[in-house]
């Protein structure tokens, strides 16, 4: 079950603010697992897409209380028209009809992002069974990003004993340019201080300082000197973000390394916000992290949307549904 204090810090967190999350994959035990837990505490007000018939004879069977958890079909919703016709207004121009916004707005992962787009929802998590493709498609188009010159990324948060770190960008960018690759690190610092982590930033790469050569180095040198000059912007000025590159990560995360190879960093050695070169790097080092080293991983959770839709590993347990469904809840949290 859920064990680390850093989780658990973030349930009873979410727990205060009591907001509203849907789950689009009513068909997903996993997933009702999930949802049942969480209402049982009382920590978010869920709304489950799917079958009513099926969703409670689910929970029945496996002793369940359904009691405070709302089910919506889509197919009989009331509100199906209303949430089809915004999505035609926000989609016309780029050729869609109005017979097309309907049969889109049936497919869960549109709907439960039309609910937030409507305010009656305040996040969404989906991807249990959906690739991530799938679940943030909707919320590039619907929700959209916050920021019109920086783009929508990811991020993971992995628990190690009892230490939580930021993982970015892990499932959206696939090869960032130096400047993706610089907002992709200033939206992960803001991302690791909503959950009370103040960053220390590491821009990983396969050099320290210097010490490789190539262009893949060169990319990260100048994020490096992108992301830094933004951080004397008024948006980060008085955030307290610290941030440094081009590190590997036995420097990042390695005091006695750090001091051979970054010896003057603030970040070396102390890194809990680590930035990777592409997506290659990211996806499989969070894995590596989860399945050999043990550590607890949530998300990939979007970042520098206008409100919360995350996206979880076809993989992954109840409990980790759990806590993303909490950590997307804070998200949500003005």
């Amino acid at each position: 079950m859920l064990e680390s204090k850093f989780i658990n810090d973030v349930l009873a967190k979410a727990k205060q603010h009591y907001k509203t999350i849907v789950l689009p994959e009513g068909e997903d035990l996993r997933v009702l697992q999930a949802a049942h837990t969480i209402n049982k505490d009382k920590i978010c007000k869920i709304i489950l897409l799917g079958d009513e018939a099926q969703i409670k004879d689910d929970f029945a069977k496996n002793g369940w209380d359904i009691n405070g958890i709302e089910i919506i079909n889509p197919n009989t919703s009331p509100k199906l028209k209303e949430y089809a016709n915004m999505l035609y207004e926000m989609r016309k121009a780029k050729g869609m009809s109005e017979e097309d916004a309907l049969k889109t707005a049936l497919i869960p992962n549109y709907f439960g992002t039309l609910m937030i787009k409507a305010g009656d929802a305040d996040g969404m998590v989906s991807g249990a069974n959906h690739s991530t493709a799938d679940t943030v498609r909707p919320a590039l188009q619907i929700i959209k990003s916050a920021s019109k010159d920086r783009a929508v990324s990811s991020f993971l948060i992995m628990v190690s004993n009892e230490k939580a770190y930021v993982f970015s960008d892990c499932a959206i960018t696939i090869s960032p340019s130096a400047k993706e690759l610089a907002d992709i690190a200033l939206e992960a610092a803001k991302s690791a201080i909503k959950f009370g982590i103040q960053p220390r930033v590491a821009m990983l790469s396969f050099s320290t300082y210097g010490s490789g050569k190539g262009e893949e180095v060169a990319k990260v040198v100048e994020a490096t000197r992108l992301a830094k000059e933004a951080l004397k912007s008024d948006e980060f000025k008085d955030l307290g973000i610290e941030l440094d590159g081009e590190l590997q990560g036995d420097a990042a995360l390695d005091e006695v390394v750090a001091k051979k190879k970054a010896p003057e960093s603030q970040v070396a050695g102390k890194a809990n916000v680590l930035i990777f070169p592409d997506l290659n790097a990211g996806n499989i080092g969070y894995k590596l992290m989860q399945r050999l080293g043990g550590c607890e991983a949530y998300g990939p959770m979007l970042q520098g949307l206008n409100a919360p839709v995350n996206d979880l590993s076809r993989g992954a347990f109840a409990e980790d549904i759990v806590g993303v469904i909490a950590i997307t809840a804070l998200q949500a949290v003005k």
